[in-house]
């Protein structure tokens, strides 16, 4: 293979926030992994050691860094200039690449990387490694098209992704959301681009979701909600209208619920849905591991529509509601909209949401799934297949 017998592949996760970027890069790298296959992840995740890593796979951690607006970004723990942050983590992303000399290079969802903390890296790979192969991974819809033609113009993207990028992965599916219209691309980048489908994640056996279900005593016609926000940063409202609902319905549900605040809900408003939730009897919990499980042992799942959850939910065909943010990013808008007209979700928008409306669309969904199981049950996640074959395809084609 050139170098050496083991093919290397590097992956990039900035991870400023949430857990939707360190998931999804997961959830490629335990797929892409193999007989002399070495993974190593590059990860800002304050989390990433919570995760359990199988052979073959690690990761190195550079420091957090939290998004303060749009263009701001500080350190996540350690209590140092910005700008000292950002050259730390820039100066270990090129050390390890470097070192690691990775034959397959894959950068998650931002081009330039967390301030162009990439960009050195990039140069170096096309003028020391000419041969190593660059992936852009980019999840279904980033965001409205105005915004990102903008950005993309301003910070000089499409040059980046025309001579420093071998191909762009689009995890979705084009009928469905085209990012080529949307964002303007290029004849000469838009070759480049491939459209894997979505993600799927691992699928529980039926003795492990009988166990999650009875480990919430459910009775014989009692379901299972369950309310997850993701990192849940910016999840308060929404589990806050959950157990509003819950706290003001005079007549007994017919549902039991859990809850998931997420590692990144702030304390006060965490201890809050905690206090209430308590007082409810309603299971919470702020960081599940085996979220899989959880999700295939439910009848509804209510989330915000981040693209990781999405794809967990679609995975474990659990009928969904999801009530999506519209800012910062209208990324969860258009995801609930451009599946709920594939009938692979129902949604409410954020603008609507109350305890009213949560409860009715809730109580129909358990009494009347039928409409989206069906579309749910022919919907085929053809991510990882797709990624596997581009791979296969890089090593048959010796470095």
């Amino acid at each position: 293979m050139g170098r050496n017998s083991t093919y290397n592949i590097l992956m990039y996760s900035h991870d400023t926030y949430g857990l939707g970027h360190i998931r999804r890069t997961m959830a490629i790298a335990s797929h892409l992994r193999g007989e002399n296959i070495n993974i190593l992840i590059l990860t800002g995740s304050p989390i990433a050691g919570r995760f359990s890593f199988p052979e073959q796979i690690d990761f190195v951690r550079i420091p957090g860094m939290i998004k303060k607006t749009n263009e701001e970004y500080l350190p996540l723990s350690i209590k140092i200039n910005p700008k000292h942050a950002l050259d730390i983590r820039k100066n270990i992303i090129t050390a390890t690449a470097k070192t690691f000399k990775p034959h397959l290079f894959i950068v998650d969802k931002e081009p330039l990387g967390l301030k162009k903390e990439v960009l050195p890296t990039l140069q170096w790979l096309r003028r020391c490694l000419p041969r190593t192969r660059t992936i852009l991974g980019l999840r279904d819809i980033m965001d409205d098209g105005e915004t990102i033609r903008k950005d993309w113009l301003e910070k000089g993207v499409y040059e980046v992704l025309d001579q420093l990028y071998s191909e762009i992965w689009i995890y979705g599916i084009q009928k469905f959301y085209d990012p080529i219209q949307e964002y303007a691309i290029p004849e000469n980048i838009s070759r480049k681009m491939y459209f894997t489908g979505y993600i799927p994640r691992k699928v529980p056996n039926k003795d492990i979701v009988d166990r999650a279900r009875k480990a919430y005593a459910l009775k014989k016609d009692e379901k299972l909600v369950v309310v997850t926000t993701g990192g849940g940063g910016d999840g308060y409202t929404m589990m806050d209208t959950f157990l509003s609902m819950l706290e003001t319905e005079p007549i007994p549900f017919c549902f039991k619920s859990v809850l998931i605040t997420g590692p990144f809900m702030p304390m006060k408003k965490r201890n809050d849905i905690f206090e209430r939730s308590k007082r409810l009897g309603v299971a919470t919990y702020r960081f599940y591991d085996k979220m899989e499980e959880l999700l295939a042992a439910a009848d509804l799942v209510v989330s915000m529509g981040g693209y990781n959850t999405v794809c967990e939910i679609l995975t474990q065909e659990t009928v969904s509601l999801l009530v999506p943010r519209e800012t910062p990013r209208k990324e969860q808008l258009i995801r609930s909209t451009v599946l709920h007209n594939q009938n692979l979700v129902d949604f409410i928008p954020w603008r609507v949401i109350s305890p009213q409306t949560l409860r009715k669309k809730i109580l129909d969904l358990l009494e009347h799934p039928e409409h989206y199981r069906k579309a749910i049950a022919n919907f085929q996640l053809t991510g990882i297949e797709n990624m596997q074959q581009r791979l296969r395809i890089f090593r048959n084609n010796k470095i």
